[in-house]
């Protein structure tokens, strides 16, 4: 059986596939390896097609890895779960960051890929503050994605990126750096690290106060 494109996603034996997915989760893992050597317990928020959950938990078997996402994702999400066969990954729950809740000071790792320029500002605010309270003292936020630092863009083609954003949607677009600082700071992260990624993405690492 021949796979259904739909725009930059496969669809395999009902297992999504999104290209770019397929393509960075290498190079994040190896950040990850480092970031995430000392958690036990990490959620990722906004898991997508699963492809990074079911990988990354196979990679990471030191950790119990839980997926979410709004309720529109959780087929595809659950079919990769079901395909990794992994009792430390779990079947997503339902998380839309503008509305539900986590619990508090319950993980030590929060990851998110690909989210921040595809939420409104007032979704990414709210997931800062999500992060904040479910996240344990010395807890890490990773957030992967295209980001703005002082107002410029790094390359010609993330301008251009921004832009199409834009023209989708008017709530989207890429984030100012500074501006994640400041949602970070409200909610007691702190920024750690910052690692420059293939394709002119960038992986932000914020860290959780000590309480």
């Amino acid at each position: 059986m021949r796979p259904k494109r739909f725009g930059a996603t496969l669809v395999m034996a009902e297992r999504p596939v999104a290209i770019s997915a397929d393509r960075n989760a290498d190079p994040i893992l190896e950040v990850l390896k480092t970031e995430f050597a000392d958690c036990r317990q990490v959620i990722e928020i906004g898991s997508g097609t699963g492809q990074h959950a079911a990988k990354f938990a196979a990679a990471l078997p030191h950790l119990s890895w839980q997926t979410s996402d709004v309720e529109d994702h959780h087929s595809g999400i659950a079919a990769w779960v079901e395909h990794a066969a992994l009792a430390r990954l779990s079947p997503p729950i339902t998380l839309d960051v503008r509305y539900d809740e986590l619990p508090r000071n319950s993980y030590d790792a929060v990851y998110s890929s690909n989210t921040a320029h595809i939420m409104g500002l007032d979704a990414v605010e709210k997931m800062f503050g999500l992060v904040g309270k479910s996240l344990r003292p010395r807890g890490v936020f990773c957030l992967y994605g295209p980001f703005r630092r002082r107002g410029e863009f790094n390359t010609p083609s993330n301008a251009a990126f921004d832009k199409s954003l834009q023209l989708r949607d008017a709530s989207m677009g890429i984030r100012d750096l500074e501006h994640l600082d400041s949602f970070a700071m409200q909610n007691r992260l702190r920024q750690k690290r910052f690692y420059a990624m293939p394709a002119n993405n960038h992986i932000v690492v914020w860290q959780k106060e000590e309480e």
